[in-house]
Parts: structure tokens; sequence; C-alpha cells
């Protein structure tokens, strides 16, 4: 949407009317469905069913009021197989017309997106059903994704989306926190659980919000294990325990720059150089101040520092005198 994806993130508050005109600048037909809105039947954006599809290069209008509040998203419900396999998606928050009780100082929306872009090529493969290679917050894998800069003690929301074919267990470090809302609206606070992982089921938005009252650098990401890599070929051999001594140089002499790995284990990976087709990227990567930090995919940082005037990145925590682990 606007050439980006996700789309650009709409805002507006509970009781306001909206006004929202869609341009297809698609070759093919498209419509915009606003997921989980309470609105009128012909603005709910469902290609043949309650509007005609859009026409490439014409213009709609969607027209509601904002009944509720809450983290709702906006997707095709045209070919949507197609549209949304590239990307088109985004989040359309709704704040309370009272305003957040208690107040909340930063707010996170992340949409949680899965593809299958063959390396070397650019375009992501929508007949793809169960076997992606990239896994992405906000259409970025780690080490390209930003890190979420907080001011310590603050109280902070982080809103999921997941418009992907999984769900995704998204679990954050050094703190705990709560379910306070979904795309159906507010969880009362008495239903509140704490938590340290929240699941994302495909079709949802799911919102946390916890106080980042313990400092550092805490890692952010989908606990599903390969959802936290980067592109892999799950065709390869298993070859843990497998001695490949004299491996790589006999098949060298046949491929220029045959690296033998998977002996004991792929941590390897993420300290290798090794080349690549042109568009792809290590399937573990990323370097932090204590070394290679062999992660991707679905990975980022929580920053959370005293003392901070910006929200730009802070660079690595700097540890006070105290408990870092290390060699005994």
């Amino acid at each position: 949407y606007n050439g980006q994806t996700p789309g650009p993130t709409l805002e507006a508050v509970e009781g306001d009317r909206v006004r929202i005109l869609v341009t297809n600048h698609l070759p093919e037909p498209t419509t915009v469905h606003w997921h989980g809105f309470i609105l009128p039947n012909g603005m709910d954006g469902v290609g043949g069913l309650t509007q005609k599809h859009i026409p490439p290069g014409e213009t709609y209008a969607y027209e509601f009021t904002l009944k509720q509040h809450g983290v709702q998203m906006y997707h095709p419900h045209s070919d949507e197989m197609v549209q949304m396999a590239m990307g088109m998606q985004g989040f359309f928050v709704i704040h309370p017309k009272d305003g957040y009780k208690p107040a909340v100082d930063r707010h996170f929306c992340i949409f949680l997106q899965e593809w299958f872009v063959e390396p070397g090529t650019s375009t992501p493969n929508p007949n793809i059903m169960t076997d992606f290679n990239l896994f992405t917050f906000n259409s970025r894998v780690w080490p390209g994704t930003d890190p979420l800069v907080v001011k310590l003690n603050q109280r902070v929301r982080i809103s999921l989306a997941n418009l992907s074919m999984d769900s995704h267990p998204i679990h954050f470090h050094g703190h705990h926190g709560w379910l306070v809302g979904t795309d159906g609206g507010p969880v009362p606070q008495s239903a509140w659980v704490p938590q340290t992982t929240i699941n994302v089921p495909p079709g949802t938005t799911q919102t946390l919000e916890f106080v980042a009252d313990n400092p550092g650098d805490w890692a952010f990401h989908c606990h599903k294990n390969h959802h936290a890599m980067n592109v892999m070929n799950h065709e390869i051999a298993n070859l843990i325990g497998v001695n490949q001594e004299g491996v790589s140089e006999k098949v060298r002499s046949l491929v220029p720059g045959y690296m033998a790995m998977g002996q004991a284990g792929m941590h390897e990976m993420s300290e290798m150089n090794m080349g690549g087709p042109k568009n792809t990227l290590p399937m573990m990567t990323g370097t932090g101040q204590f070394g290679p930090i062999s992660m991707g995919g679905m990975f980022t940082v929580l920053k959370i520092r005293d003392g901070i005037t910006s929200y730009e990145d802070p660079g690595w925590y700097k540890h006070p005198d105290g408990p870092v682990a290390s060699k005994v």
C-alpha cells in the first residue's frame, strides 16, 4: 500500500468518522477489508459479496464511523492469496476517546509475515503454502529489523498482527507483561494474565503491555525455532555428527568456494563469510558486543535505557559493574 509493506499505519479516535479513498494501481482488481471493524455491511470490503471489486485505475471511497477502540488491520479481500502474499497489509489504530488508563508511553506495531523468495530473485512466490524461507517483523528480517528503544520505567504497548499461514509465539526477555487487547477489543483488566510469550494466531492482532523496569538489551523474537532464522534449504542432508574431514578440499575442486558445514551444529554459519546468490543473506547473522548473535528472521532487540533523551538507537548496553556470564 502506497509503495510499502506494511502499508501506512492509520490512526484515529473512537467516534471519528473516517473517509478513505483507495485507488487501485494493481494490474488486477482489489478491495480493502477493514478487519475487525464494526461498520455497515457495504463498507466491509469483500469483493463480490459486499461490493464490486475495484478495477485497475479506479478509486473507491470507504466511509464509516469508528464505534470501537483497539488495534485493527486492513488487507485485501480480492485475490488475497496473491495480494497478501505480496505484502498488502497494514495497521489501523483506533485510540480510546477517553485516553489510555493507565497512560501508555510507547506503542510499537509489528506485522508478522512469512514469504518464499527464491535466492537470487526478488518476487515472493504466493503459491507456497507451508515451506517459507523468510520470516519478518514489518517485512524485514534480522539484522535489518528496527530496535525497540524505550526509556527506563516507561509503560510500553506492543501490538502484533499476523496475516501469515502460521501462528507465532512472540517471546520477550527480561520482563513479564499482560495481553491487554486483541482485534476483538480490549481485555478487561480483571482478565489480564502475566505473560512472557504471546501467541499470535493467523488473522488476529494481540497487544502486549508491560513496564520497562529492567535496563539492558533484551531479545524479542518468535519462539518457533526456524522463524528466527533467515533463508535455508530444507533439502540439505542432516550432517550432525558426520565426519567431513577432507570433504571440502575434494568438493572445492569441482565447486570453488564450497564449505562443509553442520557437523557440530549451525553456529559456524554465523561466523562464515560464505558468498551467496544476489538478494539473499546468511541463515544466521548479526553481531553484538560479545560476538555473533546467530539469529535471523523474526528477531529484534528491546533496548531499555536510563537517561536517554531520544529514541535513536543508543548502541549496545553498557553493563554496570556486576554480573555478566563469563568463563570460570
